[in-house]
């Protein structure tokens, strides 16, 4: 314990966490988790092993209205954040993840999944793999709505 009446501040710096464990010319990796919903649209990096996060910026972050949080204009909007941040973090490249609700609901992505990925590669950051991580059941619990389905 320290000595009472004494503060203890500490400082880390994060920024140049990255940037300290890689040589001259080294590309640096993360990966950008793209959850891409009809409501929202999440960006989010994390380091290769997923413990850490480095930035995660949502569709809903960037506009004002609820009904544009999963527009592409908000997508591109957040990954271009991303994009900026990752820049600053001393990430070059990115190996991508994008998921859609699946399950028992649709597997098919949100308005904002392809935007979110082709504003990130406009921004200067390179592509590594791209990967479908939605969740398929192989066989699932009932689905919602009656037997006849949603009347409208």
């Amino acid at each position: 314990m320290p000595p009472k009446g004494k503060k203890v501040t500490k400082t880390e710096d994060t920024t140049n966490s990255l940037l300290a464990q890689t040589r001259e010319g080294e590309t640096v990796f993360a990966v950008c988790h793209i959850y891409a919903s009809f409501n929202n649209t999440f960006v989010h990096v994390t380091d290769l092993s997923g413990k850490e996060t480095l930035v995660r910026i949502t569709g809903g972050m960037q506009v004002k209205a609820d009904r544009d949080e999963s527009s592409p204009y908000a997508a591109m909007q957040a990954s271009q954040q991303v994009a900026n941040r990752c820049k600053e973090l001393g990430v070059g490249a990115l190996h991508i993840k994008i998921r859609a609700m699946g399950g028992n609901r649709t597997k098919s992505h949100g308005p904002g999944g392809q935007s979110a990925l082709r504003s990130l590669a406009r921004a200067g950051i390179k592509i590594g793999r791209i990967e479908d991580v939605t969740p398929i059941p192989t066989d699932c619990t009932r689905r919602k709505g009656s037997r006849r389905g949603r009347r409208l």
